[in-house]
């Protein structure tokens, strides 16, 4: 059971993070638009990642730097995009009632791709889990690894539905439009971070 502890502790202290997937479900949640989806996505990509990262993928990338220039390059053309979309948002904000599908991803497929786009295109999620879960998961006993990969997409899995239900049982406080406007900066800010520090990862500056 330790070894399912370790995993599981290792994922919360990467997962619980604000970022760029955290934001998404939290968005997702507040509309309560496919809330089930979205925390299933998102949890199902930390199962393969993880896995395929402790299976020794994660020491791989690890050792092309290349490749992660480039992911770093996709992402931060990923977070900008978003971030520029918040800011955009702030400037017409709403309300639950009022048209608020156009907040979130409406229909399932936005949301699978989007899901799939914070998961994938997102290298600080990458590395955290293919690199970081990975490599320590690696080092585990050959026998152990199932369930240090159990612990930590355990972890993930609550997580993500906690963060989506939970989110979606405080949209009662976001039916007036100066809330959702100091959501929109707030993220549109985050995006600007994150983006910045993944043209610092891409060797810009």
């Amino acid at each position: 059971m330790s070894t399912v502890f370790n995993g599981a502790a290792l994922s919360a202290s990467l997962i619980m993070a604000i970022g760029a997937q955290n934001t998404f479900v939290l968005r997702q949640g507040l509309t309560r638009q496919h809330v089930f989806l979205t925390a299933l996505i998102c949890s199902i990509c930390d199962l393969v990642l993880m896995s395929i990262g402790v299976a020794g993928m994660g020491h791989a990338l690890n050792t092309m730097p290349d490749l992660q220039r480039w992911m770093a390059i996709f992402g931060t053309v990923f977070v900008l995009w978003y971030g520029f979309n918040a800011f955009k948002k702030a400037l017409h904000p709403d309300v639950l009632g009022d048209d608020h599908r156009e907040r979130a991803f409406a229909t399932p497929g936005k949301v699978i791709l989007a899901g799939l786009a914070f998961s994938l295109l997102n290298p600080h999620a990458l590395l955290d889990t293919v690199v970081l879960v990975g490599s320590i998961g690696a080092q585990q006993a050959p026998a152990e690894r199932p369930l240090f990969v159990l612990g930590a997409v355990g972890f993930s899995f609550v997580w993500f539905f906690s963060l989506a239900y939970g989110s979606s049982k405080l949209s009662h406080l976001f039916n007036k439009p100066l809330a959702w406007r100091i959501l929109d900066i707030l993220i549109g800010f985050m995006m600007l971070a994150i983006a910045v520090s993944l043209i610092k990862m891409a060797g810009f500056f």
